[in-house]
This record gives structure tokens, C-alpha cells and sequence, in this order.
């Protein structure tokens, strides 16, 4: 019994939440099966990975602010405005394709760059920024726009509807760019300064790291990736909408993803890896639910009792495995063999001293 809590304590979060991934799609895999449709069909695992997509770009950009400390609740919006002005710009033309890219990107970066500066130079929670900076551009969305806008060329909605046998191109570009995110954190000065702040703000600023700067690049490169997933999902619907952000539920759905790979909440500890686990956690319950037509609703009592369970194994295996801060001897008071051969400055010995002054 021993051997085994010795092995589950030795495994890390990351393989944590693929055993889970593992036990899931088993688990799925005979559900399905009682329905009479085969899970590891073609179709099917396509569908999988398509629904890794748009949350996969999100959570991956999530990742980087939560291990700076922070979080990002304005990603729904910068997903709508995101796919309204790509779909606005390119005007179903294919000349106007990089275009409308470029200017959905810079203005998500925008954003971004806004929330980051809040955080960093104006000190204000990244709960409360981000909201706020979310409320706003809402707002703006909701005045502006009453229903869907845009049309984009059929060239660039190939984007989300092709792929390389059963995996979706889009699921490859969400891949290629989480690569390229954890070698940024794991080789790079920025991706170890987001880690320090993220660990002890105080702690980076006293190693002489400005504070500030990975705080910013974090929120810029979350919203880059936000703006990524509304490109997606404007190819998929050939047209922005000011909603699909907002009905997607992304902002907390990508907290969960962060949170079911392991990363820590409070910052300083965590994977991109982690994340693309709880991502795909995610899809295969959302697919699982929706072949066996299970309540929409009854989905996000399935979603939340997996994020508890999930913090729940986390906070019990770092509290086992946290250290003692005190042997057996130390607990029980001072040993006399540890006075032996010390003098106080009076020239007596510990005990003797204890035992005048008692």
C-alpha cells in the first residue's frame, strides 16, 4: 500500500490529467458503444480534435497569464470583435484576406496591452481589469452590432472546415502554436521571469526582474491567441458574430482547462502540456454528452464535479507531500545531548541555565 501512495505522490499534475484523459476516453468509448456508434471512429475523432480548437488557442493564452499571477476574463469579447472585424475587412474577398488577419490581431494585441498595463502600472487585480476592459468592449460590441457582420472568402473558411485525414487543420495550427509557447516558457528569459512573478512578485522584483514587463507580454500574447480562436471561428461560420464569444462561455471554460492541467491559480506553477489535457478532457466529455444527447445543462454538472475532483487530488497530494518542518526529536523539546558542550554567556550550560532560570 505503501509502494502505491509512493508512486501517486511521485506523479506530477501533467500526468495526472492524461491518466484522467486515458480513463475518460475508455470510459467513453463503452458509453458510446451502448448507443451503437463507435468512438474511435473517423468522424469522431475529428470531431474530437475540432472541439479541442477554439478552446485549445484560448486556454494555451490563459496558461500564460494565470502563471503570471494574473487572469484574463475579456477573452469572450476579444473573440467576437476578433472574428466581426476579420469577417468586416476581408468582405468575402480573398485579396483581403491577410488584411482583415493583421487588423484582428493588432487590435486583439491592443487589448491585451490595455489589460497588461492595468495590472502592471495601475496595480489593479487582473480579475477586476479584465472585467472591466471585457465590460467594455461588450458594451461597444452590443451598441454596434446587432447580428452578424462580415463575410469571409471561401479560401479562408477552408481553414476550419479541412484536415489531414481525421485531424482538422485547425487543430495542428492550436498544436504548432502550444509548441511554440512551452519552448517560449521553458528556454527563454521571458517565459522564466513570467514564472518568477507569477511565484513571488516581491521575491523577482528583489532579483532585480522588472515585474511588469512579463506581466504585459502575458496579457498581450492571451489576447493574440483569443483573437487566433475568433479568426477560427469566423472561417467555421463564414461571418463574425458579436455573441459567439460570450455564448461560447470561454472566459471560465479556459480557467477550468488551466486549472484541470494542474496549473496553480495562484501562479508560478503549471504547463502548457497540462493545459492541452484539460482541454482535451473537455472535448471528449462535451462529445461523449452530446452523442448520448444528455441535458445541455446536466454537461456543466459533469464539467464542474471534474474541476472539483480534480483540484481536490491536487491540494490532497501537496498537502501529503509537503515536508515535515520539524523532526521527531525537535517536536518534542530540546535534547540534552544537543546542550552538551555549549556554554551560555553566563559559562553555564543550556540546561543548567533553564534550570536557574526555572
Amino acid at each position: 500500500m505503501s509502494r502505491r501512495s509512493g508512486y501517486l505522490h511521485r506523479m506530477t499534475s501533467t500526468h495526472i490529467v492524461y491518466a484522467v484523459a486515458l480513463l475518460t476516453m475508455v470510459v467513453g468509448a463503452v458509453l458510446v458503444a451502448t448507443v451503437g456508434r463507435n468512438f474511435f471512429s473517423a468522424g469522431n475523432i475529428s470531431a474530437i480534435l475540432t472541439g479541442t480548437s477554439v478552446l485549445g488557442f484560448i486556454a494555451i493564452g490563459q496558461t500564460l497569464v494565470i502563471l503570471a499571477g494574473s487572469l484574463d476574463l475579456s477573452v469572450p469579447y476579444v473573440v467576437s470583435l476578433s472574428s466581426l472585424i476579420a469577417a468586416g475587412i476581408m468582405a468575402n474577398q480573398a485579396s483581403n484576406i491577410a488584411a482583415g488577419v493583421f487588423a484582428a490581431l493588432a487590435v486583439s494585441a491592443a487589448i491585451g496591452l490595455a489589460n497588461g498595463l492595468i495590472v502592471a502600472g495601475l496595480k489593479v487585480h487582473g480579475f477586476i481589469a479584465t472585467l472591466g476592459v471585457g465590460l467594455i468592449v461588450g458594451g461597444y460590441l452590443a451598441t454596434n452590432y446587432k447580428g452578424s457582420s462580415g463575410q469571409v472568402p471561401f479560401s479562408f473558411r477552408l481553414v476550419g472546415a479541412t484536415g489531414i485525414g481525421p485531424v482538422p487543420i485547425s487543430t495542428l495550427i492550436m498544436l504548432a502554436c502550444a509548441a511554440v509557447v512551452a519552448l517560449m516558457l521553458a528556454r527563454t528569459r521571458l517565459g522564466l521571469h513570467i514564472y518568477a512573478v507569477g511565484g513571488d512578485a516581491g521575491v523577482a522584483r528583489m532579483s532585480g526582474i522588472r515585474t511588469g514587463v512579463p506581466l504585459v507580454a502575458a496579457h498581450v500574447m492571451c489576447s493574440l491567441l483569443a483573437g487566433v480562436a475568433g479568426l477560427l471561428l469566423a472561417a467555421r461560420l463564414g461571418v463574425g458574430s458579436p455573441t459567439i464569444g460570450a455564448q461560447g462561455g470561454y472566459d471560465l471554460l479556459s480557467i477550468a482547462a488551466v486549472v484541470l492541467g494542474g496549473t496553480l491559480l495562484a501562479g508560478g506553477k503549471g504547463s502548457v502540456v497540462g493545459t492541452l489535457g484539460g482541454v482535451l478532457i473537455f472535448a471528449m466529455l462535451d462529445n461523449i454528452m452530446g452523442v448520448m444527447q444528455v441535458n445541455p445543462f446536466l454537461k456543466d454538472v459533469v464539467r464542474g464535479i471534474v474541476i472539483v475532483a480534480a483540484v481536490a487530488v491536487y491540494s490532497r497530494r501537496a498537502i501529503a507531500s509537503r515536508p515535515a518542518r520539524f523532526d521527531a526529536g525537535e517536536q518534542d523539546g530540546p535534547r540534552p545531548e544537543a546542550d552538551a558542550g555549549r556554554k551560555t554567556p553566563t559559562g553555564r550550560t543550556p540546561r543548567t541555565e533553564r534550570t536557574a532560570r526555572a
